[in-house]
């Protein structure tokens, strides 16, 4: 069984066009964009990808305005909805259903979507997190790049006032607070606001990778361990090794085990998991060697001590939601 922080499969249905029901290698040779896919639904269920986190990502520069942006965040939703209701896909809202789903995954081998607002623009005012929560969205990452709630990748800055708004009444409406992409001056305002449940969906130490704030300081990784927050690390070579550039070669999987065991060393193999990114902008050949479809994600097991292999590519996300959701 594995859980997989983090997904954009809306995305790529709603942006990109492509039919996530169709069978991995159907996909691919039907796909016209440049970067080989790497995820459907068929290629979940193949994979034993029990659960993902399932984004609502809205680019920026295509929908710039609040209003926009919520309306594409919407249509992505609906994908989500659809495929619920035709069976093909759960969508995960509280301990219980969470729960259920488990069980029945055992028998049917039906991914499960724990829905997360990846950027916060399409929130219109902090007022419409119960909305969100409503829809059954159960993760917020205020940022992106800079959002009108605060500094984000490669656009710093700290909370704006609606920011600190946002947090509250996510606070209020249980929704949990996902720190990737955020800028760390608003990473350390966000914890003197926000007391509810924390993580990071897809986001690599910043040792490594040191030209980008899109990734944690190793104070970062201690301050989400201090509140038995969880990180996924994402499986895209950019962040797996400073200065790799499309069309060098794919890094090695040991690459992807120094991150592993370096969030590790800070907060204990307890709170690591897997926030893989496949298909986030980004193809198979962005990806390590091997990591070619969900499936191989098990070869991150190998890369763990044995005692920590199931808690690596589930139980530690699991525990995580079962403690608040």
């Amino acid at each position: 069984m594995i859980v997989d922080a983090h997904l954009d499969l809306a995305h790529n249905v709603v942006d990109l066009g492509r039919n996530l029901l169709l069978p991995l290698e159907d996909l691919r040779a039907r796909d016209h964009h440049p970067d080989i896919p790497v995820v459907t639904l068929p290629s979940l269920r193949r994979g034993g990808v029990a659960l993902c986190f399932a984004t609502l990502w809205v680019s920026p520069s295509l929908f710039p305005d609040p209003q926009s942006a919520h309306m594409q965040a919407l249509r992505q939703l609906e994908v989500y909805q659809r495929w619920e209701e035709l069976g093909y896909a759960r969508i995960v809202r509280n301990s219980v259903e969470l729960e259920s789903h488990l069980t029945k995954w055992k028998r049917d081998k039906i991914p499960g979507l724990l829905i997360l607002i990846e950027g916060a623009e399409p929130v219109r005012e902090p007022g419409e997190v119960a909305f969100w929560r409503q829809q059954g969205v159960r993760l917020i990452g205020p940022a992106w790049r800079r959002t009108r709630y605060c500094g984000g990748t490669s656009e710093p800055g700290g909370l704006t006032d609606l920011g600190v708004e946002l947090l509250r009444a996510m606070d209020e409406a249980r929704v949990g607070l996902d720190f990737a992409h955020m800028d760390e001056e608003a990473f350390w305002e966000a914890l003197e606001v926000f007391k509810g449940p924390v993580c990071a969906s897809h986001a690599n130490p910043r040792r490594f990778v040191p030209s980008t704030n899109r990734h944690l300081s190793d104070p970062m990784i201690r301050a989400i361990g201090q509140r038995q927050g969880v990180i996924g690390i994402v499986l895209f070579n950019a962040f797996l090794v400073s200065g790799w550039q499309r069309g060098m070669d794919r890094v090695g999987l040991n690459i992807v085990q120094e991150h592993l065991e370096h969030v590790a060393g800070q907060i204990g193999w307890d709170k690591v998991g897997i926030g893989s990114d496949f298909d986030g902008g980004f193809g198979r050949d962005d990806n390590p060697q091997g990591l070619d479809e969900p499936a191989d994600l098990r070869k991150l097991s190998g890369l763990v001590p044995v005692e920590q292999r199931e808690n690596i590519l589930n139980a530690n996300w699991l525990r995580w939601l079962k403690g608040w959701l």
